[in-house]
């Protein structure tokens, strides 16, 4: 087990994601020998609950200038765990506070736009970002979803900057092996392209296929028997609104590049149903099936959930 340390860490925003961080470096034995976790919100109160949890030994709020200065003081990392249009506000707001020691990351779902606001926000300071994507997550959300186990065998994706100190990188690397994760490097706009096809168009897709219930007449009656299939390909849909709201935006591009080859692929499957073309849809089917299974496979024999080949 990787072993991290640290005398103070900084989360801001503590709900599932930052409380699962802390809870992992907390809980985990031999994960890390910690010091002061200290936990900020828009306000106290919003990070009060945290605090009364364990998750974290301190709290301060975004909009108290002394606090804020004196959480940040000294931190060895911050952690943004925040929708990802609000990273340049928040590193706009911390930045005067920043020593130069500390280093900054996130656990954004889009890349390119959170480079791109370290970058107008930090100016030359920039180097002490390193962007940082975990994928795990839950359907529950807010700090009393957050798990000691969640990031175990997950992957948690890196994408350093020219200017990052390798050093710096290693560190961040370090933090998230601790929690038992597998980390990854690669671009950010790689990332986002990567992501836009396997997490951001099946996001989308489930709240369009609810969303086009919903906008049926006998919407109710199709809900009262909506049973696994249902249940299973609109699991995410119970997601964030706000949050996929701004991957959607934020990754604008790279999305709509995807819906537009899935609309594609519908448009072939809805003539092979009206040419009552069974053996085209049998095909498309069968390779999909295949290569599902296939995704199982190396995941059953890496023993950890698929995804990318750790780095």
């Amino acid at each position: 087990m990787t072993v991290c340390t640290f005398d103070k860490l900084v989360i801001i925003g503590v709900g599932l994601i930052g409380g699962s961080l802390a809870r992992a470096l907390r809980e985990r034995a031999g994960a890390a020998r910690c010091g002061r976790i200290v936990g900020v919100g828009r306000s106290r109160a919003s990070v009060e609950r945290a605090l009364a949890l364990g998750v974290v030994d301190e709290v301060a709020a975004l909009d108290d200038d002394a606090g804020l200065a004196a959480a940040l003081a000294g931190a060895d990392f911050v952690l943004l765990a925040a929708p990802v249009a609000q990273t340049q506000p928040l590193l706009e707001r911390i930045a005067a506070f920043l020593d130069t020691q500390t280093i900054v990351t996130d656990a954004g779902s889009t890349k390119s736009d959170v480079v791109g606001a370290a970058r107008a926000a930090l100016g030359a300071r920039a180097a002490q970002f390193v962007p940082g994507h975990p994928i795990a997550g839950r359907e529950s959300s807010g700090v009393e979803a957050a798990l000691p186990d969640l990031y175990v065998g997950r992957n948690v994706v890196l994408c350093p900057l020219a200017e990052n100190r390798p050093q710096d990188v290693e560190r961040i690397e370090s933090l998230w092996r601790a929690t038992g994760a597998i980390v990854s490097t690669m671009s950010h706009e790689q990332h986002d392209r990567v992501f836009a096809s396997v997490s951001h168009l099946p996001h989308l897709l489930s709240f369009a296929l609810v969303e086009r219930i919903l906008n049926t007449p006998d919407a109710a009656l199709k809900f009262s028997f909506a049973a696994g299939g249902f249940r299973d390909f609109t699991r995410i849909a119970a997601s964030s609104p706000e949050m996929w709201r701004d991957v959607c935006l934020a990754n604008r591009e790279a999305l709509v590049d995807e819906l537009d080859g899935y609309t594609d692929v519908l448009a072939r499957l809805r003539a092979a149903i009206v040419a009552g073309d069974g053996a085209a849809l049998e095909a498309v089917f069968a390779r999909s099936r295949e290569a599902r299974r296939q995704w199982q496979e190396r995941g059953a024999q890496a023993g950890v959930p698929v995804g990318l080949a750790p780095k």
